[in-house]
């Protein structure tokens, strides 16, 4: 039978689980701690999280994303408002204490798309995605068409010009090949930036409007076999998404900085600065076929041209398309399923968790593989709150609704609630899709040590192997050189990944500055599929992670990672990884400033000596932390004297924040990451100073410099205020007592 094999592999690595966390048990009875506890309390720490970890089921995962993603489940969707409540109801039989919070958001749908090639020839895009045999959840009824969310509405009739990708140096190689975008509809691949970058550049250059196709070299036939024989996409499979200009700012475009609760103030739709000003639409590569074989002119560049059976030209000429979008401009009602552990310590602390659950069309992959392991996580805890664990802090569990149009559900509940986050959240931890292979983190790199002890402490379900040694070997078969090498071992961390953005960890981190992790399984297996009709129960459990170990592995690994955040006496908070990446990125801004045009006037010394003040505190806070775990010292402080302590380590995150915020996007407050203007997904780091380098604005770098110096001396500033708290003594922001 074919569930022979994953009841073997589960039962296998269920064994292999709990060989190594009696292992790991041994050596705390044996006197070894963790990070923020005693040894004695490192013992019932672990002991908490064997029997966490030997709770989550592959099985409960898979029924957890056949309910979710059993229909078409978009924002505002009937099936949308039924998860919400099985959700809800979930979380209360867990024993959890839990309630829907709703805002109201600005979702626009489709009214009416049309792409037609009316010279030469004539073609009309089909624009659907048909069903595919043997997938019972392809032909549902009520999907969200192929459409691209908050495209501007319109009717253009214009020439074709392609234009690669659509990133800026695209539009460099056309400059130098004479060909001008102005009047003109652009044809642009997905990949390289996000799709909503692609619009954007397209209208700065002119262009009236603008197709986004996915290419089989890219995301089809080329990359292996298709669905439904292989998990890459069809010749119709589209790629839905937002094209909200993001990288201004998330949530909701009519209320930017404040929730969109019922009732609340709401800007005019014309004063909106996040929506585009030309209409999209995104392809197939069975629609883009017959476009791109209509274009003549000079052909394409080398590395423009794809996998399809064509010849490559760029255009313009004859070719000419007329383009259609008209949108349903709605208030929908977005649903916040929220769910809460008391703290019974210090309730004031929060540890918040979250994972999106509306999908484009059923979502399996994205989100409700995150979502499935999210409420096994929520069921492990109902199960340790039986057995007589009480967490020390707070913790709550989060599913955020409409997230795939522009991190909806999330920012609302952020910009809501921001002043409780700032004065009381300890940590923001994100997941979205889920899938099997290597861990994925990223995040404040304040936590990078942190996350590496909670990596060694789980199990792959594959190797038997904990999930860094996994990912260190990976990370060493990738290195080509010596230096990459060097790098896998430059200290005993793996290093994390800066978040752009793209997720829900966006007004936590960037705006609010909670300090955050992102966590997921994945790189094993191919995919094809993301924000079509075929991300379903029926390819994911054919090409994801068929047995759902993985949905396991995320359910431990965040478990593990809560547990011991709920419960340290001293959160474990790290400076030192912090301080030698900012360095990096240091390194990377010289030598961007020493390029052909060079920075006339710029004088990195004040950034220089504010690093170099960060790398001292940081050696100091973590070696004092360190002695004083060893020998017991802090332990002996008053539960209000820890808790100020801790209060100072999750606030430091906010000391980063610059309070204008970023230029022309001050939503976005934080001075080390961001996401780019032009990256959109992809982060830029140190982005006030970075991005001005790059565009050669030499004034707005050294404004930059200011608030990013600023921002590092009060960083170090409140590192040396908690190196005060650890030793019993005040000292100033020079360390002098």
């Amino acid at each position: 039978m074919r569930i022979t094999l994953p009841r073997v592999l589960t039962v296998l690595s269920a064994a292999v689980l709990l060989t190594a966390s009696s292992s790991i048990l041994l050596d705390a009875q044996q006197g070894n701690r963790l990070a923020g506890f005693t040894a004695a309390d490192s013992a019932t720490e672990l002991s908490w999280e064997q029997k966490f970890n030997a709770i989550p089921e592959p099985d409960r995962v898979r029924a957890n994303m056949k309910q979710l993603s059993a229909e078409p489940h978009h924002l505002g969707s009937p099936y949308q408002k039924q998860n919400s409540e099985w959700i809800l109801n979930q979380f209360k039989s867990y024993g959890l204490d839990a309630h829907i919070e709703t805002f109201d958001v600005l979702f626009p749908t489709p009214a009416e798309r049309k792409v037609e090639l009316v010279s030469p020839g004539h073609y009309v895009a089909k624009l659907a995605e048909p069903p595919v045999p043997g997938d019972p959840s392809s032909n549902q009824k009520d999907q969200l068409p192929p459409y691209n969310a908050y495209s501007a509405d319109g009717d253009v009739t214009a020439p074709l010009v392609y234009v690669n990708y659509g990133i800026p140096q695209d539009y460099d190689q056309l400059a130098k090949m004479g060909i001008s975008v102005k009047g003109k509809i652009v044809i642009v691949r997905y990949g390289q930036s996000w799709r909503g970058v692609k619009p954007k550049l397209a209208a700065e250059h002119g262009a009236v409007g603008c197709l986004i196709y996915s290419d089989p070299r890219d995301d089809g036939y080329f990359q292996g076999a298709v669905f439904p024989k292989g998990p890459y996409r069809p010749e119709q499979g589209v790629q839905r998404g937002s094209v909200m200009k993001m990288a201004i700012y998330p949530g909701d475009p009519e209320t930017p900085g404040w929730g969109s609760t019922p009732g609340a103030k709401r800007l005019p739709l014309d004063q909106v600065k996040t929506l585009q000003t030309i209409p999209v639409l995104p392809l197939s590569y069975g629609d883009a076929q017959p476009l791109l074989e209509a274009l003549d002119g000079p052909v394409a560049p080398t590395d423009w041209r794809g996998a399809l059976p064509i010849t490559y030209h760029v255009g313009p000429g004859a070719a000419t398309v007329h383009l259609v979008v008209k949108q349903n401009w709605n208030i929908v009602p977005a649903y916040d399923v929220i769910a809460k552990i008391p703290g019974s310590t210090w309730p004031d602390q929060w540890i918040v968790r979250g994972n999106h659950y509306d999908g484009w069309v059923n979502g399996a992959d994205d989100p409700i593989s995150g979502q499935s392991a999210l409420l096994e996580e929520a069921r492990a805890y109902g199960e340790l709150l039986k057995q007589g664990w009480k967490p020390k802090r707070t913790i709550i569990y989060a599913a955020w609704d409409g997230e795939e149009p522009s991190l909806l559900g999330s920012t609302e509940w952020a910009e809501t609630h921001a002043q409780e986050l700032a004065k009381n959240a300890v940590i923001y931890m994100n997941s979205d899709g889920n899938g099997k292979g290597y861990l994925n983190a990223g995040g404040s790199f304040t936590l990078e040590h942190f996350i590496n002890e909670v990596a060694k402490s789980i199990t792959d379900p594959e190797t038997g192997s904990s999930v860094w040694v996994k990912l260190q070997q990976r990370n060493m078969g990738r290195a080509r050189t010596a230096a990459e090498r060097a790098e896998v071992f430059d200290g005993p961390d793996l290093h994390i990944a800066a978040l752009g953005s793209g997720s829900d960890y966006s007004p936590f981190l960037q705006h609010v500055g909670v300090p955050t992790l992102s966590i997921s399984y994945g790189g094993e297996g191919g995919g094809g599929v993301y924000h079509s009709a075929y991300d379903d129960f029926y390819w994911y459990t054919h090409f994801g992670d068929t047995n759902f170990v993985y949905g396991r592995a995320l359910a431990q690994t965040y478990g593990t990672a809560i547990l011991r955040l709920a419960d340290a006496d001293v959160l474990p908070f790290r400076f030192t990884d912090f301080s030698i990446t900012v360095d990096r990125y240091l390194t990377e801004l010289r030598d961007l400033a020493a390029g052909p045009a060079g920075a006339p006037g710029f004088d990195f010394v004040p950034l220089t000596q504010a690093l170099a003040s960060l790398k001292v505190a940081a050696a100091d806070y973590d070696s004092a932390v360190s002695a004083a775990e060893r020998n017991g010292s802090i332990y002996k402080k008053s539960p209000a004297d820890l808790a100020a302590l801790n209060q100072t380590l999750y606030q430091s995150e906010q000391k980063l924040l610059s309070p204008a915020g970023l230029p022309s996007r001050p939503w976005y407050k934080h001075t080390i990451y961001s996401p780019g203007l032009y990256t959109g997904y992809g982060v830029k780091t140190m982005p006030g100073v970075r991005e001005a380098l790059e565009r050669h604005d030499f004034k707005t770098a050294r404004e930059q410099e200011t608030a990013l110096v600023n921002a590092l001396d009060a960083f170090t500033a409140q590192i040396r205020d908690a190196l005060g708290k650890v030793q019993g003594e005040a000292t100033t922001s020079t360390g002098q007592k």
